[in-house]
């Protein structure tokens, strides 16, 4: 298989595991089907979706309608499935690994339009974060991403690792390998030791 057949199937496999994770958000909440499928769209393409649009590109899904599908696809499983996806500990890894690809996707294309480190850090973030805050903020949830976890922080520096490398070295492939790799061990270790960033003790 090809490096680009691999990306692609990664890039899908993040959408999926995305939409699940709204899904399941959702049937929590209990609400009807529509509404599943509709909080799954939101941490599967939201993120992308506010990064072209502040980015004044073509919206990435109206070209890729695939991402639309995989996400319907997502919704339908948690509203069906969820019992047995909610403690299925592999989606969590999914979940760690389409947020690494996804903070790197938005980092290389804010990179490729020629803009600069801070932004590169916020677009890069956006797309792998931004989507899931938008969830629990329509799940009338308090955002996870705000409160505990590392995971925005992984994809913040798994972006600025990809745009550094890229300076330095000028080797597009190395950069978002190691990007990626940097965003997804970070996530890892905050799952595996329960890390978080310090809070405010006052």
């Amino acid at each position: 298989m090809s490096p680009d057949f691999l990306l692609i199937f990664a890039d899908r496999a993040g959408v999926f595991v995305f939409a699940i994770s709204g899904g399941i958000v959702a049937v929590r909440k209990q609400m009807d089907l529509f509404g599943v499928i509709v909080m799954a769209f939101l941490p599967a393409i939201g993120g992308g979706t506010l990064r072209d649009l502040i980015l004044s590109q073509p919206v990435f899904w109206l070209e890729d309608t695939q991402t639309l599908g995989l996400a319907v696809g997502g919704g339908l499983a948690a509203f069906f499935f969820h019992r047995g996806l909610e403690n299925f500990r592999p989606l969590r890894w999914a979940d760690a690994f389409g947020m690494a690809l996804f903070a790197v996707t938005g980092a290389a294309k804010a990179t490729a339009l020629g803009y600069g480190l801070p932004v590169v850090l916020i677009m890069g973030t956006m797309t792998a974060s931004a989507g899931g805050l938008l969830r629990d903020v329509v799940a009338n949830e308090e955002p996870l991403l705000l409160k505990k976890d590392i995971y925005a922080t992984a994809a913040l520096l798994g972006s600025a690792v990809y745009f550094l490398i890229g300076l330095w070295f000028g080797d597009e492939a190395l950069a978002f390998a190691l990007g990626l790799a940097a965003a997804f061990v970070i996530r890892a270790m905050a799952i595996i030791f329960h890390l978080s960033l310090p809070r405010s003790p006052f």
